[in-house]
């Protein structure tokens, strides 16, 4: 009735294409879920096709891959206090450490586990949000340096983020990543992984892919917050979203539909009640503004989006029961794009894969089809 098709052959194609225009070392980003095209299954298609590293935010998702038998590097470092850094590092999960408290732990964690903790150091080059700031950066260099010389940590990378604010605020950016790289040597810490640049960022700023770079969201096929399209790039959205009609009936002019009665039938006329609602991740602010794809013609959501399911007014056409209704896939193939959904609700398309979900069900195209 529902159903989130995944192609993860197109997840692989992307990861390749980005790897072979870059000529660095990718590291895929699977967090969230894998961006809603699901963690599990991504991470084995990408490692099949021998992927250099994966990256998720916290290192619960980093160990879920661990037990489903992922055993390409793996990268984590976004951090509750409570999370446990000695499963994570007896289980061979990079950490990125933004702080002092953060490699105490994992230094306390490579002690009690007795393996040697990996660690990427974030710098805040201008984000603001995670990631050491330059103020405290050579103090966290030099205690770096001090656990690295007993054997328990080991500093394998250096990372930070750009603001995508402007060109002028990226540049600035790179300079200062520039600066505390330069700080690394000189305290001694030698990482092999220098990344900066996300996908959009990479895309804009060849000169700041160092020797990896982070591929999240064109590794779905989707554009980046810029003026980088997807489909310039080679690049094939990997997510299709879909469902069936599961009523039609005839209804008279003057017929109020759904909540609030947002739009009222001026004819006789056919509705047709689609089974998905904001508990499957459709923004409910899509009522007015988003179409559906019904036998290749499109229909407006004028009705309310509840939490089930909408309603929608296809006239005089032939719609029946059991038709499929496209809400978003690949504009190549006719559907409507996920950046036209997310358009319309005045959000970005990486809301909306993320959000996917409730009682969708996720079905997979094998990566070698």
């Amino acid at each position: 009735m529902r159903e989130l098709v995944i192609d993860l052959g197109a997840i692989v194609h992307n990861y390749q294409s980005m790897k072979s225009r870059f000529g660095t070392k990718v590291l895929a980003v699977v967090k969230a879920d894998a961006y809603g095209h699901g963690m599990v299954e991504v991470a084995r298609a990408l490692e099949a096709a021998g992927a250099d590293a994966l990256a998720t935010a916290d290192v619960q998702e980093a160990l879920l891959l661990r037990t489903a038998g992922i055993k390409t590097d793996i990268l984590a470092w976004l951090h509750d206090p409570q999370d446990d850094f000695v499963e994570a590092v007896a289980r061979d999960v990079s950490l990125g450490i933004a702080n002092l408290e953060q490699l105490g732990r994992a230094q306390r964690a490579a002690e009690i586990s007795g393996q040697t903790a990996k660690l990427h150091l974030k710098i805040d080059t201008g984000l603001g949000r995670n990631g050491s700031t330059a103020a405290e950066w050579s103090h966290l260099l030099d205690a770096a340096a001090l656990a690295e010389a007993t054997g328990a940590v080991k500093v394998v990378g250096i990372f930070s983020h750009l603001s995508g604010t402007s060109e002028a605020e990226d540049l600035k950016q790179i300079e200062r990543f520039d600066g505390a790289i330069s700080q690394a040597v000189a305290a001694g810490i030698r990482a092999e992984l220098i990344h900066l640049t996300a996908s959009d960022g990479s895309l804009a700023y060849p000169q700041a892919h160092y020797n990896m770079v982070r591929v999240g969201i064109a590794l779905y096929g989707l554009d980046p917050f810029s003026a980088h399209r997807a489909s310039e790039y080679g690049l094939t959205p990997a997510m299709t979203a879909k469902a069936q009609v599961s009523q039609v009936k005839r209804v008279p002019a003057g017929q109020g539909v759904s909540y609030g009665y947002l739009h009222t039938t001026d004819a006789e006329t056919t509705l047709a009640l689609v089974p998905v609602g904001y508990a499957e991740g459709l923004p409910r602010n899509a009522t007015g503004k988003a179409s559906v794809t019904i036998n290749g013609k499109n229909y407006k959501i004028l009705s309310r989006v509840a939490m089930d399911q909408f309603v929608l007014d296809v006239g005089n056409d032939d719609v029946k029961v059991g038709d499929e209704v496209l809400l978003f896939g690949d504009p190549a193939a006719g559907a409507p794009s996920v950046d036209d959904l997310a358009d319309a609700c005045d959000t970005i398309n990486y809301e909306i894969v993320t959000r996917m979900g409730g009682r969708f069900k996720r079905v997979y195209l094998g990566a070698g089809e």
